[in-house]
């Protein structure tokens, strides 16, 4: 089991930033981290995603703006997002894909982000 905690979201101003975090139980380096976000009535799209000794993979709409990183030794990832643009709206979920025998994904409960214009 990862139990995964988002933090950092809320309410900017288009142009301005925010950073997320997301705190994990555990952290392996073959784990695949990623952030996801959804709009109502919209399917959850991916954000950003990353592997350890990889290059990160971003959405097309994210890309040049938003970074994703990890930090091991506090078993934590962030999104740092800037230039956000009230489509960025959403609710913002990370992701870890734990690779093995079987491989499962674990979720957090999502941390809303508000840009207004």
């Amino acid at each position: 089991q990862v139990q995964l905690v988002e933090s950092g979201g809320g309410l900017v101003q288009a142009g301005g930033s925010l950073r997320l975090s997301c705190a994990a139980s555990t952290m392996f380096f073959s784990d695949v981290l990623g952030w996801y976000r959804r709009v109502p009535g919209k399917q959850r799209e991916l954000v950003a995603s990353i592997t350890s000794g990889s290059s990160p993979n971003y959405a097309e709409s994210v890309k040049g703006r938003f970074a994703i990183s990890t930090d091991y030794a506090k078993n934590t990832m962030y999104l740092q997002m800037n230039s956000l643009k009230p489509e960025d709206t959403a609710v913002y979920y990370c992701n870890t894909r734990r690779i093995g025998g079987t491989t499962r994904d674990y979720w957090g409960l999502g941390t809303q982000v508000t840009v207004s214009s």
